[in-house]
């Protein structure tokens, strides 16, 4: 009956939320023109309402409250109180563009103030090189790094429809395993809402035709600082996923894992962006969904193949755990695979497109099974998801 109480009932009630407010919020951005206009960088061929983030955060709040989980936990109602802001630095930026300064130094601030206020940081590697409880004067920095980054990697990532929101469901959900498997009900709750409200999004991002929303960086900003403040829970001393630790599970290796494609695609697109003289920040055409339609694959193409792909390097990694591998081996496992599927992949992929030989026909071919979009099946859920 508690995990009724505080999985279920969380989760159906944020999926309710959002899925209740979605029609208002975007017949308010289009009567507004809140919309993401196409332009040369970007993928879509039409003006898209970009204020998603709203519901799904009028969906977490929702879960939330009627578990009494943010009126109990101190943390959290800080947490959701950094989200707020989140939301509404996200929501100007998607209006007014600020300059990447202005929102580097706010999530900066905010960071800072999350590790003031909840006395938390990342401060021990679990082991990881021999290494438990690291210094204050290298866990502060390293936490700001790290979520900051975080925060980051899930805002570019939103690139094609269900993208973004389809990696935030898979990583809510495996954090909300993790939590509850270490008895942290207050960690677990967050989670599920945060599953539960963007399921509803997801399919209007994805089946929707006239219903269809971007996250925003509103969206991506509360989800960002959301899975941050996850990482920070399981890297701290005073984790309660300490027996997993204890039974030689390495908690750096599998956040990095649930992270994966995120953040090391970010790394490598800031990176040469950085060889090539330009602002890491300068926007362009050279993340992994971009060489995706590139090949010729569709948006959901493109997504279920990078989601498929993240998925299959949680699955290294615990399989690697499963086999009894030392923690350190454990990270270089995904590592590699991060590696290998964002830089070489990546350089391969863009290889065949500039050959245009058998590679690129090979990929092509390939593309052409994921292009099950605009019929059969597919436009009887369209309509049924336009209707809610």
């Amino acid at each position: 009956m508690e995990d009724f109480y505080h999985i279920i009932v969380p989760a159906l009630l944020a999926f309710v939320g959002t899925l209740w407010i979605h029609p208002k919020i975007l017949k308010i951005a289009i009567m507004k023109n809140l919309v993401d206009n196409p332009d040369a960088r970007k993928l879509q061929r039409n003006p898209v309402p970009v204020m998603g983030g709203i519901a799904v955060f009028f969906g977490i709040i929702i879960g939330l409250c009627c578990s009494q989980t943010m009126f109990n936990s101190p943390n959290v109602f800080m947490l959701t109180t950094a989200m707020m802001i989140m939301l509404y630095i996200g929501t100007i930026d998607d209006i007014m563009d600020l300059t990447p300064t202005t929102r580097f130094v706010i999530e900066i601030l905010i960071v800072v103030w999350l590790m003031y206020v909840n006395n938390s940081s990342i401060n021990s590697f679990w082991g990881l090189w021999g290494i438990d409880t690291i210094p204050v004067w290298v866990a502060y920095p390293l936490t700001v790094f790290a979520a900051v980054g975080i925060i980051n990697a899930v805002n570019l990532i939103d690139g094609v429809n269900g993208l973004s929101s389809g990696f935030c469901f898979m990583a809510s959900v495996l954090f909300a395993i993790i939590f509850y498997k270490s008895g942290n009900t207050v960690m677990t709750t967050l989670a599920i809402s945060a599953a539960g409200a963007i399921v509803p999004f997801f399919l209007h991002n994805v089946f929707g035709n006239s219903t269809r929303m971007f996250i925003g960086d509103g969206g991506t900003l509360v989800i960002g600082i959301m899975m941050s403040m996850f990482v920070i829970g399981i890297l701290n001393e005073n984790s309660l996923c300490a027996g997993f630790a204890n039974d030689g599970m390495g908690l750096i290796p599998l956040t990095l894992s649930i992270l994966s494609i995120p953040i090391f695609d970010t790394l490598r697109v800031m990176s040469t962006r950085i060889l090539r003289g330009t602002s890491p920040f300068h926007p362009d055409k050279t993340h992994l969904h971009h060489v995706f339609i590139e090949l010729g694959f569709s948006h959901v193409g493109t997504t279920v193949c990078i989601l498929s792909i993240n998925f299959f390097v949680v699955a290294a990694w615990y399989i690697s755990y499963k086999l009894g591998a030392p923690v350190d081996i454990q990270l270089y496992i995904v590592l590699l695979i991060s590696i290998f599927v964002t830089f070489v992949f990546y350089a391969y992929a863009k290889a065949a497109i500039k050959k245009n030989g058998k590679r690129l026909a090979f990929f092509k071919r390939l593309s052409k099974i994921m292009h099950f979009e605009k019929k059969g099946v597919w436009l009887v859920v369209q309509r049924m998801i336009d209707r809610l």
